[in-house]
């Protein structure tokens, strides 16, 4: 296995000092140890991969040299338009490496989400015309990969991408994380909140640990499932899906249980839900300030003021709390009121080691929400 220390140390050598992306479970010990030994300056977590790539570009024209995207591989969808349209060698010809989570790998057991997006990744990287190595655990076969890429860059320029399998890197343990003393549980909000509603109310919950813990709750409780979608793909678009349900199905509540890292990655969402107004929308942001499924990075979301933006993008009702007492009255307040709401809930980091995963299969969900909605 690759030492994260020393595949920096690999790439430093090679005067790639430019670290951005969005954490992947797969990189989270290489990206852990950017977050502790980098300066802001030199490693900045993205909003979203596309956003990446244009902060590897100005670095590019600042300085002249080769900067690192990485990404699991779900976020090269995000990434087609700026490498298809600026960074190819056809257009502005930008060099940069990109570092790719495999996620899906053929052969390799994984969630089902995961399973097409691996089995085509390759083939997208082959259509781009993006040249890629897998890279190799031994540190010496690893800097002849570098040596290699870097070559290319520097002779031919656009993208090169160096893909990661499935634990190629060392453990390595974040040393720093958002401050937790006294904040609820992510887990806590999420039994409260799907308690709080009627049998009429829909939730659309996000990727990673708020579906797992929505669907282990419905479990504790000898509940159905079958008005929870569990958006296991496709971050940062929960809400749009909330959106879209609330305003074709208007007698029913529709609650989507958002996460921080996924609010951020496509924050326009927010400015479309103020606009179009559903009354039946109540919007929630658990917001631990950090992408823990991935790793425990830090996002920017505790340092900004969510409530403002809420505001000014035209949400009714918007509110802020961090204790179950001001949880309890906040969701009390949205009774009888009309949305969109927006409540921002500040939780702690962390998860049961047991937590499970949903035993339904992608299909039987959307098959048994659409039923649902249906209904009277």
């Amino acid at each position: 296995m690759l030492s994260p220390s020393q595949f920096y140390k690999q790439l430093e050598t090679s005067k790639i000092t430019f670290f951005s992306g969005v954490p992947d479970s797969l990189l989270k010990n290489f990206c852990a140890y950017l977050s502790d030994n980098l300066s802001t300056d030199k490693h900045l977590i993205a909003a979203n991969e596309g956003g990446a790539v244009g902060l590897a570009i100005g670095y590019h024209l600042a300085t002249g040299e080769i900067p690192c995207v990485y990404m699991q591989n779900s976020g090269l969808g995000n990434v087609v338009n700026p490498i298809l349209s600026m960074v190819d060698p056809e257009v502005c010809n930008i060099p940069m490496l990109l570092l790719i989570g495999w996620r899906g790998e053929p052969g390799v057991k994984d969630e089902p989400q995961h399973v097409k997006q691996g089995r085509v990744m390759l083939e997208m990287l082959e259509a781009m015309e993006i040249p890629y190595l897998c890279l190799d655990e031994d540190p010496e076969q690893t800097q002849g990969q570098i040596d290699q890429a870097v070559s290319h860059l520097k002779t031919k320029g656009g993208p090169f991408a160096l893909v990661v399998r499935k634990n190629t890197f060392e453990k390595y343990t974040l040393a720093t994380s958002p401050a937790q003393e006294g904040l609820l549980s992510r887990e806590e909000v999420i039994a409260s909140v799907s308690a709080r509603f009627s049998n009429k109310a829909v939730f659309v919950s996000t990727t990673g640990m708020t579906s797992r813990e929505l669907f282990e709750t419905r479990e504790r409780r000898s509940e159905s499932h079958d008005k929870d979608f569990l958006v296991i793909g496709g971050m940062g678009h929960a809400s749009q899906i909330a959106l879209g349900a609330a305003l074709n199905k208007p007698d029913k509540t529709v609650v989507c249980l958002d996460g921080d890292g996924a609010m951020l990655m496509h924050m326009g969402a927010l400015a479309m839900n103020g606009t179009y107004a559903p009354e039946n929308l109540i919007h929630i942001v658990i917001n631990n300030g950090a992408h823990e499924s991935v790793g425990g990075q830090e996002t920017i979301a505790q340092r900004i003021s969510i409530q403002k933006i809420a505001h000014g993008c035209g949400y009714a009702h918007v509110q802020r709390v961090e204790t179950q007492e001001s949880l309890h009255d906040a969701l009390k307040t949205v009774d009888g009121k009309s949305g969109p709401h927006f409540i921002e809930i500040i939780t702690a980091c962390g998860h049961r080691d047991d937590l499970g995963r949903p035993t339904q299969t992608p299909m039987q969900n959307t098959s048994n929400v659409r039923a649902f909605m249906e209904s009277d």
